[in-house]
């Protein structure tokens, strides 16, 4: 009678102890991991979203602009205006795809680690499962049966109790990594697909870029041909090269009314040495120094500089040591900078995308001071650049080197 009680003990425990299983919590860490990951994915879906909204729309841009066509000055200026934002667009789309590349081998060596992690949770479970299917409740009813005392069967309960609770963590552990693994497929592949909608929206905003300045081109090309006398377009262009020349002329006065009032041993003075060449990255001329024919108009025309043609953000420098008496913006000029080298030699670089030193700062020769744009009357990419000697434009090649 004590043996078959003894029995309905043993076997009372063994069903109590394995009719426990999956009552325990899965691997916090890996729980809090797949959490954040998922946070991960739904942050992924609004970036798309917000990349694909800030995208310039180029015909609405245009539409905006019709009311200014009637007012060439208003329109240049408001044109440039969206020009500057779309070049701080592809500045930003830049350093986020830095940013994405960055965020994609953390996450392609996260998923590593998550493999190796589930691979070795696999094989301890396949040791186990093993284990069990070869021993069964066999094994653990005759460690129970082989018990010397009471007390010596309780501990071998907790032993048992304490097996079945780690196969049953283990296996929680396994589930979650595997779910973990596939969140890291899925917020890797969702990344490899933001980087190459960034890429293909820095390509977008590049062609906007281009199609608006294309469109200033025309447009600029297409109010100088309305233009019905030819005394009267030539009275325009001159009237163009009289103001730019007005705002040089009155900064040139204001400098040398300063200059008046300084010591002579203060005095800037320019030492005679060969100019940096403005634009490092080309040489090519699209429009020399000094008479031609007007490219719009067919006439006999002064140019008082050389077009250097570069693509926009090429870097633009100082020709030579100097101060910046001006850097502001006009709707001829476009974004320009004037430097005075002493002695009355002063240097101008117009149409620039963007101002990199404001006036009164003072820069040395070869300092980048601007990037190339086709801001102002401009009908492409390029620097107009100037020398002015005692108030008149004078040749810039001679003060470069051969």
């Amino acid at each position: 009678m004590k043996k078959i009680f003894l029995i309905t003990v043993i076997v009372t425990i063994f069903i109590t102890v394995f009719s426990n299983s999956g009552s325990q919590e899965s691997y916090g860490w890996t729980n809090d991991k797949i959490r954040s990951m998922e946070s991960e994915i739904a942050n992924n879906r609004d970036e798309r979203r917000k990349l694909q909204n800030t995208l310039s729309n180029v015909e609405k841009i245009k539409q905006n602009l019709t009311n200014a066509r009637n007012d060439l000055a208003r329109y240049i200026e408001e044109l440039d205006s969206n020009l500057a934002v779309i070049e701080q667009n592809i500045v930003e789309l830049l350093g986020l795809i830095v940013e994405k590349e960055d965020e994609i081998i953390e996450k392609t060596l996260e998923l590593s680690y998550a493999i190796e992690v589930q691979n070795a949770q696999y094989a301890g479970m396949k040791e186990r499962v093993k284990f069990n299917y070869e021993q069964g409740e066999v094994y653990y009813l005759t460690m129970l049966f082989g018990a010397e005392s009471l007390s010596d069967m309780l501990n071998r309960v907790d032993y048992i109790e304490a097996l079945s609770k780690y196969d049953e963590i283990k296996l929680d552990e396994f589930i979650a990594t595997t779910n973990y693994v596939a969140l890291c497929k899925e917020i890797l592949e969702a990344e490899k697909e933001f980087l190459d909608e960034a890429k293909e929206a820095v390509e977008a905003e590049r062609e906007a870029l281009n199609q608006l300045i294309d469109e200033k081109g025309r447009e600029i090309e297409a109010i100088r041909g309305d233009i019905a006398l030819q005394e009267g377009a030539i009275r325009e262009y001159e009237a163009e090269i009289a103001a730019q020349s007005d705002v040089i002329r009155a900064l040139e006065k204001a400098v040398a009314d300063e200059r008046a009032r300084l010591a002579e041993e203060n005095r800037r003075r320019y030492d005679g040495g060969l100019f940096a060449w403005p634009v490092p990255s080309s040489r090519r001329i699209s429009d020399d120094y000094g008479n031609r024919i007007h490219p719009i108009l067919g006439v006999p025309q002064f140019h008082n500089g050389i077009d250097i043609t570069a693509p926009t953000g090429s870097n633009i420098v100082a020709a030579y040591h100097g101060k910046v008496v001006a850097a502001a913006y006009s709707p001829t000029m476009g974004n320009y900078i004037i430097i005075d080298h002493g002695d009355s030699v002063f240097t101008l670089y117009m149409h620039a995308s963007k101002l990199h030193v404001s006036e009164g700062a003072e820069v040395t020769w070869g300092q980048t001071i601007a990037a190339v744009g086709s801001t102002g009357r401009s009908t492409g990419p390029h620097l107009h650049f100037s020398v002015r000697v005692k108030g008149q434009y004078v040749s810039p090649w001679s003060y470069f080197g051969s």
